[in-house]
């Protein structure tokens, strides 16, 4: 899958990548929506990445995707307002983000998984919508808003949409034992 370069490219992506996903949702089983992961202890034994001990079933998997357009949503209307904001709210930075996610996970363990679903839907129309109100010019031009540092808006818009969707259709994919 190749990185978006231009605003269409972007929304194409994020929406196949997002249906991609909900269609992999619909595939499962409500048992298996409902259900914890089951992976091998050996297979998560040699698994770096921290979200692999973290997400324990699907409902972890779709709040942290919203959440993740959440941070993306206040930080653009934040900044747009004037408000310098930072994307990862303190305490949190580039290294200790990690924490932040495992917060977010714990905030939403009493989350019905109907409401992880619907608040993701919501969530995704919302910064679909956002992202359309931008420029070519504004998404990908590196530093064009001061408050992206070096890089572009494009990039943390692709982080928090296509990107962060692939990463829940292989996780889910492993969960589930789909090729």
């Amino acid at each position: 899958m190749p990185r978006p370069i231009n605003k269409t490219d972007l929304l194409q992506l994020s929406e196949t990548q997002f249906q991609k996903l909900q269609n992999l949702i619909l595939f499962l089983s409500e048992q298996d929506q409902e259900s914890d992961f089951s992976f091998d202890p050996k297979f998560l034994a040699h698994q770096k990445e921290a979200h692999w001990q973290r997400d324990k079933n699907l409902r972890d998997v779709l709040i942290h995707l919203y959440e993740w357009h959440q941070l993306l949503l206040h930080w653009i209307g934040e900044n747009q307002k004037g408000v310098k904001t930072s994307f990862l709210p303190a305490p949190y930075t580039r290294k200790t983000y990690g924490e932040m996610n495992r917060a977010l996970r714990k905030k939403h363990q009493k989350t019905p998984l109907q409401t992880a679903k619907e608040l993701l839907e919501k969530s995704h129309s919302q910064v679909m919508s956002l992202i359309e109100r931008f420029s070519e010019e504004e998404l990908f031009t590196k530093a064009y808003f001061s408050w992206t540092g070096t890089t572009s808006l494009g990039s943390y818009c692709i982080s928090a949409t296509s990107s962060h969707y692939d990463w829940a259709i292989k996780k889910l994919k492993k969960a589930f034992w789909i090729k």
